[in-house]
């Protein structure tokens, strides 16, 4: 064979070899949104029903956008708008549901309006305690309770943390008996605030911004907010005698995320575990943050600024216990899909109740002495 032969041979060789990568190339092109698009990059909106940068809340919305940020090297950026920025903070769950802004920080207990089991994955009077919580709705089957609630509204929730046992309030008048509680004009959002109505409060739902002004003008007599931490920043013990506990109102209250649907399935299945992992750091840090501060808190409240720390009574208790059974029977009679969840809580609880008793329960009873 000539040289020339030769020659042309690799030549050809080595065109086809070539094609056959062009090819190969062209087979593992990705489509728009897959994993394998690094250089895409999301632009998104996060509004919140807390004031702005507000300690605890508004702070951890903020961090939460920051860490994934951080997390997905810039390709998901995400702009936080506090309550009445963008929108009211009542209009939290429609804006993401419409797609206005892809993502929603908030609390469920103010969706009633959408759906009244909505108020179950918030939390329950006397119900599960924060690790309970946690427990139930990632290894008890809660979070695809809750995801099956929110499919019809186009919204995908996650829990985005938790404060831990709530105080039961601050109130401008005594609590002795229940007799108290009649005629008692108190913001008190949720399950809550119906059981108080059994027991003749007047209740009503204010966003946290309009608490003070509400309270100190003599709006309402009483006002729940959060714990010592929240309560202490919104200068509460200004308006208000009398600090109530235990919160049997919001005994472990979750905060959510929630994400427009269409928004969630753009995103490759890396950023989506980027979403969902950083999500589960910030409830973790939330918790956390109530726990290390609401102590501080306290102790500033009562010996600085001289608040009246008390114990609702036994009796009171037993009432608004009671009042909270007919409350949960009437709505799950009414609501199969609020019965669904609240007997997956209740047999939760039942369950768990067992192992606290003689697990936390009983060593802090030790611990304490």
């Amino acid at each position: 064979m000539s040289l020339r032969h030769i020659l042309f041979g690799l030549m050809s060789t080595t065109l086809l070899l070539c094609s056959g990568c062009s090819d190969n190339n062209s087979a593992t092109m990705v489509s728009p949104g897959s994993i394998a698009e690094p250089e895409r990059r999301f632009e998104w909106k996060m509004v919140t029903a807390w004031p702005k940068n507000f300690p605890g809340l508004g702070t951890s919305a903020n961090d939460l956008a920051a860490r994934i940020e951080t997390m997905s090297g810039g390709r998901i950026s995400i702009k936080v708008y506090g309550a009445g920025e963008l929108v009211a903070p009542f209009e939290v769950f429609d804006t993401v549901s419409r797609g206005t802004a892809e993502m929603g920080h908030s609390i469920s207990y103010y969706w009633k309006g959408k759906s009244e089991a909505a108020q179950l994955l918030a939390t329950i009077p006397f119900g599960l305690t924060a690790p309970e919580k946690n427990a139930w709705l990632y290894f008890g089957g809660g979070l695809e309770l809750w995801r099956e609630l929110y499919a019809p509204f186009g919204l995908i929730p996650f829990p985005a943390g938790n404060t831990g046992v709530q105080m039961a309030g601050w109130f401008n008048r005594e609590i002795n008996s229940v007799a108290d509680l009649k005629g008692l004009k108190i913001r008190m959002p949720g399950l809550g605030g119906e059981v108080l109505a059994r027991a003749g409060a007047t209740t009503i739902t204010l966003p946290g911004g309009e608490l003070f002004t509400a309270l100190q003008s003599g709006t309402i007599d009483a006002t729940e907010w959060i714990g010592p931490a929240n309560d202490l920043a919104f200068g509460l013990h200004n308006a208000a005698r009398y600090y109530y506990y235990p919160g049997w109102q919001e005994p472990g209250p979750t905060p959510e995320l929630i994400i427009n649907q269409a928004a969630w399935e753009s995103l490759p299945p890396d950023l989506q575990a980027i979403v969902e992992t950083a999500t589960k750091a910030t409830s973790l840090e939330m918790l956390a943050n109530f726990t290390a501060r609401n102590p501080q808190a306290l102790k500033t409240l009562v010996e600085e600024h001289g608040v009246e720390l008390r114990a609702l009574p036994d009796d009171v208790l037993e009432e608004l216990r009671r009042f909270t059974a007919e409350v949960m029977q009437e709505l799950t009679e009414r609501d199969p899909m609020a019965a669904r969840i609240y007997q997956s809580i209740s047999e939760f609880r039942e369950q768990s109740a067992n192992w606290q008793a003689i697990s936390a329960k009983a060593y802090l009873q030790t611990r304490d002495q």
